[in-house]
């Protein structure tokens, strides 16, 4: 896995990859959605200690608190990257999933918070973590 972490960072990016379909996965209060076989990157923020809120996402075992706990057991974390936060969160989700192509899986992943229809995005093609 490739780990590209700065403690002044408030942004993150975490790209998983799915290597089958999944009919039906709940995630939380959002109801079930079927995962396409692929790739997924996760957008989010943490105002301190981005390190440890990159760890939890990225481990297995744990409480599930946010909409990626319950997907991460079927992914396979392939890249993490922190961002300075100078864009903002739903700024950074929209120049990703536009500079990949993404598409919206689940509606209300990950911004519950905020009035984007989600921070997740879904790719055929392994996606660019880069951003300007």
């Amino acid at each position: 896995m490739k780990k590209s972490i700065k403690e002044s960072h408030t942004l993150y990016a975490v790209k998983g990859y799915l290597p089958k379909r999944q009919e039906s996965i709940q995630i939380g209060k959002l109801g079930h959605f079927a995962f396409e076989k692929g790739y997924y990157v996760y957008v989010g923020s943490a105002k301190r200690n981005i390190s440890s809120r990159v760890n939890r996402h990225i481990a297995v075992e744990k409480k599930q608190r946010w909409h990626l706990d319950y997907l991460r057991p079927f992914l396979k974390i392939e890249e993490v990257q922190t961002y300075s936060g100078k864009d903002g969160e739903c700024q950074l989700f929209a120049g990703l999933r536009e500079r990949n192509n993404g598409s919206i899986p689940a509606k209300g992943f990950g911004s519950s918070d905020c009035k984007c229809v989600s921070h997740l995005f879904y790719t055929e093609k392994n996606p660019m973590l880069t951003f300007h």
